[in-house]
């Protein structure tokens, strides 16, 4: 092994057994100084007894004596030491060894991966230990109440941003562990998990070489299976936390999921509603392909100048131009004629959504690449190659995610 090396993992020992040693002593002389009383109730207990307590901790395990005694007003023996320091029943991590791992879990490929990386940091554990924590704490995430953050004093006005988008997750199905004997199982299930970002429309910059990012955002993302009630409360309770009703305007950028548009009527009726530019587009190269021929001149012809008015504060045109198409009998006639009166009654009835020129002049966004990128961030987690879940599984570490991505998750231990 490299000499340096070798000296900076020694020195780097030493420093992890000196901070365990002083962290044991100032836990056991916290320990010490506490009243022999219920922390509930304040009343002394009674029958107690010292019994020893380790803590698996960043630097290592870590021993101490802690009293345990009888508490007559709730008819249990309880620890004030483990109610002094945050401590749940038979609690074996360390609130800071939890918070490192939660993060490790979110954010690597798999907790095989995750337990690898604290082995790095110096704080080993196993993939099962991580496992059983991440669902631990998955299931309280559930009862969290969020706080919402005060406004400053003098807050300058700012226009909330909000992009919903859905993608699939892959879950055990049904048929999951039959044996080979059984005819067309159904071993996977796909369910959709709807996501949403959240972000002030100053908080836009670009970077030194011109790319688009965001200074600050916020995640929304329920577990499979959400109803869109459900989903919509919560966007807005996450879009309250960050200032709704106090905007100037709120942006409100989805694709053209019916779903979607229902819960926008619900949940945020005076929103300016756009579609995705990026599905108009694609919608209106579909009606091209149906004219003139997939991949053919006359249909690229056809379509680039509808794109361009499109972009520039032609929409009414050429919603007007594709109306026209179901008025002329050749187009009428032809075997996708269903398949055109579709796509044109798509367009008619996003005829308000497809303001594309006024979103560029506001600075406002014209397609919801940060929902779609938020949810290729979280698939990176939860839909990796081979990765079937449970519901509780996904769901647990779903949140998790949420929480992590949100900078929230210090409100676990607090």
């Amino acid at each position: 092994m490299n000499a340096l090396r070798a000296l900076e993992q020694t020195v780097l020992a030493e420093g992890r057994e000196w901070t365990r040693r002083r962290l044991e002593q100032r836990l056991q002389a916290e320990s010490d100084a506490l009243p022999t009383n219920c922390p509930q109730t304040g009343q002394p207990l009674t029958d107690t007894r010292w019994r020893p307590l380790q803590l698996h901790t960043v630097v290592g395990v870590v021993g101490v004596r802690v009293r345990h005694g009888y508490s007559a007003a709730l008819g249990r023996r309880v620890c004030p030491a483990r109610q002094a320091w945050g401590l749940s029943p038979y609690q074996r991590l360390s609130p800071e060894f939890e918070a490192r791992l939660t993060y490790t879990a979110t954010e690597v490929g798999s907790y095989e991966r995750a337990a690898r990386m604290a082995g790095t940091w110096g704080s080993p554990s196993s993939d099962g230990c991580i496992h059983e924590h991440v669902q631990r704490l998955g299931a309280a995430a559930a009862e969290l109440r969020l706080p919402v953050p005060a406004p400053p004093p003098q807050e300058p006005k700012f226009s909330l941003v909000i992009m919903l988008d859905g993608w699939m997750a892959r879950e055990r199905g049904p048929d999951w562990g039959a044996g080979p004997r059984k005819k067309d199982p159904q071993r996977i299930a796909w369910h959709e998990i709807k996501s949403a970002v959240i972000y002030r429309l100053e908080q836009r910059a670009q970077s030194a070489s011109g790319r688009g990012l965001l200074v600050e955002k916020y995640a929304v993302a329920t577990p499979p299976e959400t109803s869109p009630v459900d989903f919509g409360a919560a966007v807005q309770a996450e879009a309250r936390r960050r200032g709704l009703g106090r905007e100037q305007v709120v942006y409100l950028v989805m694709d053209g999921a019916v779903w979607l548009w229902d819960l926008a009527d619900d949940r945020l009726k005076n929103a300016c509603k756009t579609l995705d530019f990026h599905h108009a587009r694609d919608h209106l190269w579909a009606i091209a392909h149906l004219v003139h021929g997939e991949g053919t001149p006359e249909a690229r012809a056809w379509v680039k100048p509808l794109l361009k008015s499109l972009r520039t504060g032609g929409e009414a045109r050429v919603v007007r131009r594709l109306e026209q198409l179901l008025e002329t009998p050749a187009a009428c006639a032809t075997a996708q004629a269903d398949n055109l009166e579709r796509e044109v009654k798509y367009f008619q009835s996003h005829r308000d959504h497809l303001h594309y020129d006024a979103m560029e002049q506001a600075g406002a966004p014209r397609g919801s690449g940060a929902a779609e990128s938020l949810g290729k961030q979280l698939q990176q987690r939860l839909r990796g190659c081979g990765q079937s879940w449970s519901r509780s599984g996904l769901t647990h570490l779903l949140r998790l995610c949420v929480l992590v991505k949100n900078r929230d998750d210090p409100f676990l231990w607090n």
